[in-house]
């Protein structure tokens, strides 16, 4: 995909009549960059470049449609099958162990999720991946839009990714697409105890024929399964799930109390402070001292 979007990029240029040199002084990049996008090596172009080629060209949006599979092609091939499958399915089932889903963030939650991790390079490689996924999200606002349901593991709820700000604006946005009438967000408390998904996430897919893929995913480490049996198992644990957690309206209400009480600003008091109210709670328990500065464990009165 690489090297067909250079192609294209070269054979607009020619029939523009423009050099490499013009067109980067028209797109803000060196013309070394332009060849490289042609010759497709070095770095994948970016969104934003992708765009600028595509006014600079008058490419009529061929250039920004090839973009995302340009991105797709730097992935392993079970992630690149992934997101194909995604793009065309017609019923999404998820469970997020860890973070939201990312069809549901925010920009600056997603920026401080994909801001983390082994695999981010730089900034640029942190806004093309924002980009690829504020993308995505298009779709669920689009005619072909697919059906969402979303199992939350309540540890979503209290981890304040990206600060308190951030994570009270993720939470409302969250209770704002559960009430869309193709979205259905459950969350699952940690009374419910123990689960076959303990770990890691899951997300079943059914596309357009009816059939089913399982995708299973942890820090470091992501899963495509498409053997039925094994999607059928996968299936009757998304089930399971989705059973256990509490109902939607229940669960919208855990999510405004986790928004309105969990993501405060909390003061942390200090060293000093922490230790002398240890002190006054060994006191008043009678058991046991703190050693003093001097390192010396102050002597106790006798008693009257």
């Amino acid at each position: 995909m690489a090297a067909l979007f250079g192609s294209r990029v070269r054979r607009l240029r020619t029939a523009a009549g423009l050099t490499q040199a013009e067109l980067g002084r028209m797109t803000h990049v060196v013309s070394t960059r332009i060849t490289q996008i042609e010759r497709s090596s070095g770095a994948r172009p970016t969104l934003e470049l992708a765009h600028a080629l595509d006014a600079a060209l008058v490419a009529d949006n061929l250039l920004i449609d090839l973009w995302p599979y340009v991105y797709r092609e730097a992935f392993p091939d079970w992630a690149r099958a992934f997101m194909a499958h995604s793009a065309r399915a017609v019923a999404i089932r998820q469970y997020a162990a860890h973070v939201v889903p990312g069809l549901l963030q925010t920009e600056a939650y997603a920026r401080a999720v994909l801001g983390v991790g082994r695999t981010l390079k730089n900034e640029e490689h942190l806004e093309e991946r924002l980009a690829a996924r504020l993308d995505r999200q298009k779709r669920l606002h689009a005619a072909d839009r697919p059906e969402l349901w979303v199992v939350l593991d309540e540890a979503v709820l209290r981890r304040p990714v990206g600060g308190p700000a951030v994570m009270r604006a993720q939470l409302a946005r969250l209770l704002a697409t559960a009430e869309e009438p193709h979205i259905t967000v459950q969350v699952l408390p940690f009374a419910q105890g123990e689960h076959d998904a303990l770990g890691g996430s899951l997300t079943v897919l059914v596309l357009p024929d009816g059939t089913e893929v399982s995708y299973t995913e942890g820090a470091h480490y992501g899963q495509l399964i498409e053997d039925p049996e094994e999607v059928r198992r996968f299936t009757v644990t998304y089930d399971r799930l989705r059973a256990a957690a509490l109902p939607p309206r229940m669960s919208l209400d855990m999510i405004r109390s986790a928004m309105e009480d969990n993501h405060r600003e909390a003061s942390v008091p200090s060293r000093s402070d922490r230790r002398s109210l240890a002190q006054k709670q060994l006191q008043q328990s009678g058991g046991g001292r703190l050693r003093t500065s001097s390192g010396r464990i102050p002597r106790r009165r006798p008693r009257p």
